[in-house]
């Protein structure tokens, strides 16, 4: 069984395509931080050349587990002199999973391609996730990421544009066919670490989602391309989980699900999860999609949703431009607590167009906790038909003129450009 997240604040899924422009902003927030991250990880003042190593690969279909997994051990012992930096030269290259180490660059030459193996052995199993308490898609245990890393500090993934194709579709036939046995794994999870930079590389074909950071701080994407095909299962692009002072920003994403989900857990799946706050979005650009912007939650999830703002985003053939949801009861277990209801509260969403959108916002809160303090403004939708009408249950706040919803669960005024 398949189920979601608790609590997920996201943007564009099934089938999209999207770009996020915020002109730097959010990477000059950390960029201090960071490039002590580079100085330090890549060489650029005190890493030794003799720290920087290329891999001597098999090119075909040889695994190149083992050398990978050599390479980094290798390279750990520079970890408190400076750093490392891992070159992977022009070629194709299979390998199955391997863990990354603190201080250290993984570098993808141009034309470098990581292949996942096809050997679903060379991708180990691990524990569930703490607050997952088991495998998302199975019971028990979770097939590791294709690049891992847990308790790092100083990590830097990036390139001249090289590649990391997961080969998913053996995965995916797998959870298609239901004889998957474990959870798939991700194509680059790190947990538990901080001072993460992701960037200037291609990832497609991720057996699950794309990029996992979890139980992570100050962690940056930039500049990134990330695909997989629009059928391919629960291959999100960038998923921040538990994790704070996370910045996305400059990247272009195709995916079979969301594009970013931003999601939160805090103990065992049948208990009270966390909360989701501080969040900026802005200059998004979302087409061919079916969902725009989305916020999901429900009953026997707790935890809240909060300070979150959305702005300059436009949309181009998005079925359901702007969604709250409650969700579709899809519990884990029966042992959920039905008295654990969420709390979501200051949604402030500005300067929104959307052509050619099929259907009006749905803003669907719960009966025993409505969303509350939801301010929209410059909302405007074009193409959708005039018949249709905002669907509202369980919602307050204010928008700046003409009625949006009618219901008499909403509390307020507001506009709407149809």
């Amino acid at each position: 069984m398949d189920f979601d997240e608790k609590q997920s604040f996201g943007f564009g899924g099934n089938a999209m395509i999207a770009r996020l422009y915020v002109e730097d902003r959010c990477f000059s927030r950390y960029k201090n931080q960071l490039c002590g991250v580079l100085w330090r990880v890549a060489g650029e003042k005190s890493c030794d050349v003799d720290n920087r190593i290329s891999v001597g690969l098999v090119m075909g279909k040889t695994s190149n587990t083992e050398t990978f997994r050599k390479a980094i051990r290798y390279l750990k012992r520079f970890g408190e002199s400076g750093g490392a930096q891992l070159n992977v030269p022009k070629g194709r290259w299979v390998t199955g999973s391997f863990n990354l180490t603190s201080n250290f660059t993984l570098f993808l030459e141009e034309g470098a391609v990581i292949l996942g193996s096809q050997d679903p052995k060379e991708w180990p199993i691990i524990e569930p996730l703490p607050s997952y308490g088991r495998g998302r898609e199975r019971l028990g245990g979770r097939h590791i990421s294709l690049v891992h890393g847990d308790g790092l500090t100083n990590v830097v993934i990036t390139g001249n544009n090289g590649t990391i194709d997961g080969q998913g579709k053996m995965w995916w036939e797998l959870w298609w066919n239901r004889t998957l046995e474990h959870t798939r794994g991700h194509l680059v999870e790190l947990m538990n670490s901080n001072n993460i930079l992701i960037a200037n590389l291609t990832f497609c074909n991720s057996p699950f989602w794309t990029i996992h950071p979890v139980y992570c701080s100050n962690v940056v994407v930039k500049d990134m391309t990330i695909l997989a095909p629009l059928k391919a299962p629960n291959t999100d692009g960038i998923d921040p989980d538990s994790s704070t002072n996370v910045c996305i920003e400059d990247c272009y994403i195709e995916s079979g699900d969301d594009l970013v989900a931003v999601k939160e857990w805090l103990g065992p799946v049948r208990e009270m999860s966390g909360g989701i706050f501080n969040i900026t979005i802005e200059d998004l650009h979302v087409w061919d999609s079916a969902a725009g912007v989305r916020i999901k939650t429900d009953n026997g999830r707790g935890g809240y949703i909060a300070n979150i703002t959305i702005i300059n985003v436009t949309m181009e053939r998005v079925k359901v431009p702007i969604r709250f949801s409650r969700g579709s009861n899809d519990h884990p277990d029966e042992g959920w607590d039905p008295k654990a209801v969420p709390v979501v509260n200051g949604i402030s969403i500005r300067n929104v167009l959307s052509v050619n959108s099929t259907k009006a916002p749905v803003l669907e809160g719960i009966e025993d906790a409505p969303f509350g303090g939801i301010c929209m403004k410059n909302v405007s939708l074009r193409g959708v038909a005039s018949s249709l009408s905002w669907h509202c249950e369980f919602v307050s706040g204010f928008t700046d003129e003409r009625p949006v919803c009618v219901e008499k669960q909403y509390y307020g005024s507001g506009w709407i450009d149809h």
